[in-house]
């Protein structure tokens, strides 16, 4: 389900998922089929990873990338399930053919 709100994505944001919702920004963003597509590979990446551990898993890489970088921004590029999204989020048949687990080829 996709809902908008300017106040659940966090700034400098589009959109965020959090299962079972991808919320967005703004309005307009609901037809943007590249940035549902790059939100609909974390929806699938938390249902593999039954919610609770993607974000765990999602959080220890990005505090891993701040020490390792010492940038925000570049932690947040690097984390497995963000390289996975942007690698893929052009690819509009991505999910149909998507592995289970397919992001720990992003380490």
């Amino acid at each position: 389900m996709i809902v908008v709100s300017k106040d659940i994505v966090p700034k400098h944001y589009l959109a965020i998922t959090i299962w079972p919702f991808i919320f967005v920004k703004k309005q307009a963003f609901k037809k943007d089929v590249i940035l549902l597509n790059h939100e609909r590979i974390h929806y699938k990446q938390q249902i593999e990873l039954l919610v609770i551990p993607f974000f765990i898993l999602y959080l220890l890489e990005f505090i891993y990338g701040i020490i390792k970088f010492k940038s925000s921004r570049q932690a947040y590029r690097q984390i497995s399930f963000e390289r996975e999204a942007y690698t893929n989020e052009n690819n509009l048949n991505y999910l149909k053919s998507r592995l289970f687990w397919n992001f720990k080829n992003y380490y």
